[in-house]
């Protein structure tokens, strides 16, 4: 609460940047707290009735442990995300595959920094673990997020570890070595029948630089689960989950001449590439587009009438956007979403919007952006397209 002197403090700062010029007071202002005019909430004094299911070809166990090794799998249950608190807890956050059964001893783990080096050597998970430091919030999705998961392999954690700019600035990579290959623990004590194994990337070392890479060994303030990559996995923030090599256990310096791995090919098309490239270089980087979708469809009751509330994250691309676009079906117009401010790509930006249908029916929600200066091939595909059965208005 402001006192009048603070009000009235401010209220003359305000006035003195318009006097001395914006862009001179602006720093001074926005260190203050501000006052900030908020739209009237559509939906105060109203109670919440429930929930609409999205439609769904086949009912899915949401939050839960299926599967072992290569077949493993963690669905995220969206429906349940606060807009208060963007973080997964560890063990909803989503998993793509689960810890081998041949995992070796984890007290022991080392990784090695070799290829085209001056000098090779080891780092230790001792070495690791006592350089780790908290690096903040970053979101994870898997490249084959798709509607008949619920779209539930996304999920964001407050991550700690080691930059991995400090573990390649310290190794004196020869003239020739361009890129750097990530590998994982990959072998399983049973076959797959989704997939093949293969945990490792070759990226640019620009691309590592420029997205803040770093060999992660903490999640949600403790040590990592065996499931999400112990002792040690790769983080590379807004790139695909595929990139984000668990288990890490080698760091090879490598030229342009390097082939694409395995798991680069599997996941070619996932990542959006021109076919299947054979060479590391061909490959582009499997950065996330500027995405949106909506997570849950809340019914309300608001002066003795129906209204529904689409609750809704934003994710994705390097700048953000100034308006989101929704739409409940292809002959209606696209209008704003009405609350949604984005200042950063990751984490992840909740948004809501206020809908009264005209009838009861099936509507599949759609959102866009509209600025053709940021790539959305998923959006403008109609990737994250979901459906509801509004039952009445």
């Amino acid at each position: 609460m402001l006192t009048r002197r603070d009000f009235a403090k401010r209220g003359m700062m305000c006035g003195g940047a318009f006097l001395v010029g914006y862009e001179e007071a602006a720093w001074a202002i926005c260190s203050l707290p501000c006052l900030q005019i908020q739209p009237a909430d559509p939906f105060s004094g109203g109670k919440q009735l429930g929930l609409v299911n999205f439609i769904n070809p086949r009912p899915l166990e949401m939050d839960t442990e299926q599967g072992t090794e290569l077949d493993g799998r963690l669905y995220t249950d969206l429906s349940k995300l606060s807009l208060q608190e963007p973080v997964i807890a560890t063990d909803r956050f989503y998993v793509r595959t689960r810890v081998s059964r041949l995992l070796p001893d984890v007290k022991s783990w080392r990784v090695r920094v070799d290829g085209l080096v001056e000098k090779p050597r080891t780092r230790t998970i001792d070495e690791l673990t006592s350089a780790a430091k908290p690096l903040g919030l970053y979101l994870m999705e898997c490249a084959g997020n798709v509607p008949l998961t619920n779209f539930g392999m996304i999920s964001v954690a407050s991550w700690g570890g080691v930059p991995l700019a400090d573990i390649l600035e310290k190794n004196g990579a020869k003239s020739q070595a361009s890129r750097v290959l990530v590998t994982g623990f990959d072998q399983y004590a049973t076959k797959s029948m989704t997939s093949v194994p293969g945990a490792s990337w070759v990226f640019s070392i620009g691309d590592l630089n420029a997205a803040g890479a770093f060999l992660a060994t903490e999640m949600n303030g403790n040590p990592l689960t065996p499931d999400h990559g112990a002792p040690v996995r790769l983080v590379v923030p807004g790139w695909y989950g595929c990139a984000c090599i668990k288990w890490v256990t080698g760091i090879t310096f490598v030229d342009d001449t390097a082939e694409a791995t395995s798991q680069m090919q599997e996941y070619a098309a996932r990542t959006h590439q021109k076919g299947v490239p054979a060479q590391a270089r061909d490959f582009q980087a499997a950065t996330i587009d500027q995405a949106a979708m909506p997570i849950r469809i809340e019914k309300w009751l608001v002066e003795e009438k129906i209204k529904y509330r689409v609750v809704g994250i934003a994710w994705g691309g390097h700048t953000p956007v100034k308006t989101l676009m929704i739409r409940f079906n292809p002959e209606e117009d696209y209008v704003p979403v009405d609350n949604f401010v984005q200042t950063k790509n990751d984490p992840w930006t909740p948004w809501t919007h206020a809908w009264s249908p005209k009838e009861p029916g099936t509507y599949s929600i759609r959102l866009t952006v509209r600025d053709p200066g940021v790539r959305t091939r998923r959006l403008d595909s109609g990737y994250y397209v979901r459906s509801v059965e509004i039952p009445e208005v």
